[in-house]
């Protein structure tokens, strides 16, 4: 499988999502370890995680699996994300939901994150929302001490506008390598609205959240989108959520999706839509269907 370059880090093209692992009706060591295996050996080494992930218990679920098969850890590129603070879990007497990131909350966040998927260090971790508070010298500092520590190896951000990275980018000396922003064909006002315009100017790899829109893109059963979809699937060997992905990674902005699904078999058939070449007027054949109208 290919990879993309994130300054001093490597992802695998497709990045396996962990965000519902604690939605699993079995969250065992074997079974999470089963996931991840089976992640390997399409080429997917990248694995996504966040501290908020099933309540603050997501983290804990993948340490448990590292733990019972230490072997895996070196095996992968373990992502994860830190700053909202939801009253549940370790937050449970948060009077309200909201963004912290302050150095001593991302600090603690760290630590815990790397307690708690039994790691030495975080591959690259991600300010998950942009905080309205943010002193952005105190953060980005905060930033620059994690990667010089070694707890960290590369930082980024999740959900940014472009004038939110520029201005945490000031504060620091390391290099934000990424932003996880979401993107599919339903949410696809990131190709107009400058998010990702901004990123492919600075040779920034976005990642891409949610890339089969949730519910969203299934609530298009029946569509003329969906038939196209499931046609280019059909004609790859796959299915019409492989040719959805597809249409991301055509882009040459290098998106990176992040794809997520307890089921192992959904799991295995992850890297189909590495199968699939699309063209530029498949491309915005589907943009047409979606938008509802031609471009003008």
């Amino acid at each position: 499988m290919d990879r993309i370059t994130l300054d001093t880090i490597d992802l695998s093209r497709l990045v396996y999502g962990m965000w519902r692992l604690g939605d699993d009706t079995d969250t065992s060591p074997k079974h999470v370890q089963a996931k991840i295996e089976s992640c390997l050996a399409q080429g997917i080494t990248s694995f996504d995680q966040a501290d908020i992930y099933g309540g603050y218990s997501a983290e804990a679920l993948l340490g448990h699996a590292l733990r019972a098969a230490p072997g895996l850890r070196n095996q992968m590129e373990i992502i994860t994300k830190c700053d909202i603070v939801a009253p549940v879990g370790r937050h449970a007497a948060a009077r309200v939901k909201h963004y912290d990131t302050s150095a001593a909350h991302i600090n603690a966040s760290v630590d815990a994150s790397l307690s708690d998927m039994a790691i030495d260090h975080i591959d690259l971790l991600l300010i998950h929302r942009p905080d309205p508070l943010m002193d952005h010298m105190e953060t980005g500092a905060a930033l620059d001490a994690l990667v010089a520590s070694g707890k960290v190896r590369a930082v980024g951000v999740s959900n940014f506008r472009p004038w939110d990275v520029t201005l945490l980018q000031s504060g620091m000396t390391n290099r934000l390598c990424t932003n996880q922003i979401e993107l599919s064909l339903v949410a696809h006002q990131g190709f107009t609205n400058s998010d990702v315009a901004f990123h492919q100017e600075r040779s920034i790899p976005l990642m891409a959240w949610s890339p089969l829109a949730g519910g969203r893109l299934l609530a298009e059963s029946g569509t003329q989108l969906r038939a196209r979809l499931a046609q280019i699937g059909a004609d790859h060997g796959t299915d019409w959520s492989a040719a959805a992905v597809a249409w991301l990674l055509r882009h040459p902005a290098r998106i990176i999706p992040v794809l997520g699904t307890n089921s192992l078999a959904r799991i295995g058939t992850i890297a189909t839509a590495l199968e699939i070449e699309m063209d530029r007027q498949t491309w915005f054949e589907l943009y047409t269907l979606i938008m509802g109208h031609e471009v003008a």
